[in-house]
């Protein structure tokens, strides 16, 4: 298998250098990440700016190509351009793996999320995509080995099965806060679309110029779902969404036939 990693928290985050640890005996892993960080830039793509890209060592173990760009860019110019230079024209990968993201994309946030955008992208394109976060608790004591180790025994068991070249796969790992955090149950389960409860704070500089900071966990909402994707991950599960780029509102097609071909 050849595959492409890429994320939204920028080359260097520890999630992306603990991701790739986890998989790289998948096979032959091609880095293409931001070179700083996207994070909430959702899918969003540049065409007023020119996407520089540079080779970097990230570690002795990891190197890659930074893009000052994102995510979707990332993904979309290394299977436009990058992965064809490396592997040969009209090559591509076997799959793209986004993440690991440091924090979850559950419930609306995954509309927010530059880590479901990156695979989204991926999948427009014809190339499966696993994107894949962590959620945070204390910060101070998470495990990003451990959380990408989980996230590994759920990337083997998705990949026992046929992906959609079109396709998305969205998981979640519970938050992982020693080396040795037993594994947790997997749940399937459906998309969280309650509104979130986050905020702004009004604030004023020195100056006196009047600005706003968001507030907020954003893993707060309005009401729960039963069997959705943010309660499973608070019950401490990993959670597995299947996603997908169209937005056709399909049972609304016809009522908006009828109300406007007369």
């Amino acid at each position: 298998m050849r595959f492409l990693l890429t994320n939204d928290d920028g080359i260097d985050a520890p999630g992306i250098e603990a991701l790739y640890d986890a998989v790289q005996d998948l096979g032959e892993c091609l880095v293409v990440a931001p070179a700083d960080v996207q994070s909430a830039t959702s899918h969003g793509i540049t065409y007023t700016a020119p996407l520089m890209a540079e080779e970097v060592v990230v570690s002795d173990r990891m190197k890659g190509i930074a893009v000052e760009g994102r995510p979707a860019d990332c993904v979309k110019l290394a299977l436009k351009e990058l992965w064809p230079d490396r592997f040969g024209p009209g090559s591509q990968p076997d799959l793209t793996l986004s993440g690991m993201n440091a924090g979850a994309n559950v419930g609306i946030n995954i509309l927010y999320s530059g880590t479901v955008g990156a695979a989204m992208e991926s999948a427009f394109l014809g190339v499966p995509a696993i994107a894949v976060s962590l959620h945070l608790g204390d910060k101070s004591r998470t495990s990003y080995r451990r959380g990408a180790e989980i996230a590994r025994a759920a990337i083997d068991r998705v990949l026992e099965h046929q992906l959609d070249n079109h396709g998305v796969v969205n998981i979640n790992v519970p938050r992982t806060e020693t080396a040795d955090a037993p594994m947790p149950p997997m749940r399937v389960v459906e998309m969280n679309a309650a509104p979130g409860r986050d905020s702004y704070e009004r604030r004023v500089s020195p100056y006196g110029q009047v600005y706003y900071w968001a507030s907020g966990s954003g893993m707060e909402f309005t009401h729960t779902t039963p069997e959705s994707d943010v309660e499973a991950l608070l019950e401490r599960c990993i959670t597995v969404t299947p996603l997908s780029y169209v937005l056709t509102d399909h049972p609304r097609v016809q009522t908006w036939k009828d109300r406007l071909e007369r």
